[in-house]
């Protein structure tokens, strides 16, 4: 006789399947699975040219794309595969039960697989999410210190570290470029880049202003400070990208000296640069590298990006303008609260997805947030098309 628990985890564990491989078979369209096999094909041609490396830029692009391309068709066709493991699982569990000798070793490494697949597809969906020309872009993030004095200071370097955890968990590195320390405590400002494969893709979800509500540090009373902090987030471009063109005679570029107790994220040199876009008034600066044409050439970089940015702002803008679009949020509304004190709640106010483990999100835990605010992105831009 079979056994009714073999029979109902069984049950389970198919149902559970066929919706997987339903999600599967989705990410087929979705993803252009056979477009993408194509360009496979044509990038593979490329690669096996005995010319490729005459024009090493480009065969540097042509091996980055062949190379994300590959890994990205392999993780597909490796959950096919395991998808067919598992259904082979499922026929060996019926075929025991049905002899009245349930074997739960089969039923149980099912479970296992089935659990596993859940993993894998969900990590495939989230990466769908990045369909912008830019997500798959190294990131320039910079954090500015805002209302809430030594507070908000703290806080801006609080933020640093939680962005340095989060990037640590994925296996992206972290540069300290640029750091502008606080009068008592804490940072006014900080420049640094993400690198790795979607790290603006991610990061772009955090682009706004941040609060943290908590029993001040710097209070000789101990009492409840509201302080904010902000984040803006750029691409960064290849040296080859041509979007935009900078006019030496339009630069202002100043040396200076790091100074102050920045010894703990930069290096101090006499070889610091800052310049200055006359015609945009947009500064950057550079502080890490190790002589002063490096930060030069780094400081130059981030200006491109930023004017890049600041390009395709100007055009989304008027495009709202005819569409009549507004944004959800005004300049300087915060984007996501963290509150220490009376409770513990850290809540993104874009998506209303929330935790009460205030510590885990500022140790890196980001992600849940960063996936909320990026399926809502998506939806709505869905309902405009």
């Amino acid at each position: 006789m079979a056994d009714p628990r073999a029979e109902n985890a069984l049950r389970e564990a198919q149902a559970s399947l066929e919706s997987l491989e339903e999600r599967w078979r989705a990410a087929h369209d979705y993803l252009k699975i056979d477009e993408r096999r194509t360009r496979h094909d044509q990038l593979t041609e490329a690669i096996e040219a005995p010319d490729l490396w005459d024009d090493q830029d480009h065969a540097r692009v042509v091996t980055t794309e062949y190379g994300r391309l590959n890994a990205d068709l392999e993780s597909f066709d490796r959950l096919g595969g395991s998808l067919e493991d598992c259904r082979v699982l499922v026929e060996l569990s019926r075929e025991t039960i049905g002899t009245g000798e349930a074997d739960w070793s089969l039923l149980s490494e099912l479970a296992d697989g089935v659990e596993h697949l859940e993993a894998q597809l969900t990590a495939l969906e989230v990466q769908s999410l990045f369909s912008g020309p830019y997500d798959e872009n190294d990131a320039i993030a910079e954090l500015h210190a805002g209302a809430g004095g030594t507070d908000a200071q703290d806080w801006t370097e609080m933020l640093l570290r939680m962005y340095s955890r989060w990037a640590e968990r994925r296996g992206f590195d972290v540069e300290i470029d640029e750091v502008s320390e606080g009068q008592e405590a804490g940072l006014l400002s900080a420049t640094f880049i993400v690198k790795g494969r979607f790290a603006y893709g991610w990061l772009s979800a955090e682009r706004g202003v941040h609060r943290l509500v908590r029993m001040s540090p710097f209070d000789s009373q101990a009492r409840r400070q509201t302080s904010f902090a902000s984040l803006d987030v750029t691409p960064l471009l290849a040296n080859d990208a041509a979007e935009v063109e900078i006019d030496e005679k339009d630069l202002r570029i100043d040396t200076y000296r790091s100074s102050g107790a920045g010894g703990q994220h930069v290096n101090k040199t006499d070889s610091a640069i800052r310049i200055t876009h006359l015609p945009s008034g947009i500064v950057v600066s550079c502080q890490n590298e190790r002589s002063q044409h490096q930060n030069r050439e780094r400081a130059l970089q981030i200006l491109e990006a930023k004017l890049a940015e600041r390009a395709r702002a100007e055009r989304q803008a008027q495009m709202d303008a005819l569409s009549g679009e507004r944004s959800d949020n005004a300049w300087g509304s915060q984007i996501r609260s963290y509150v220490q004190a009376p409770y513990q709640l850290v809540k993104d106010h874009r998506t209303d997805f929330e935790t009460g483990n205030v510590d885990a999100v500022l140790d890196g835990d980001l992600d849940g947030f960063m996936e909320a605010e990026l399926r809502r992105q998506r939806s709505r831009a869905g309902a405009r098309s």
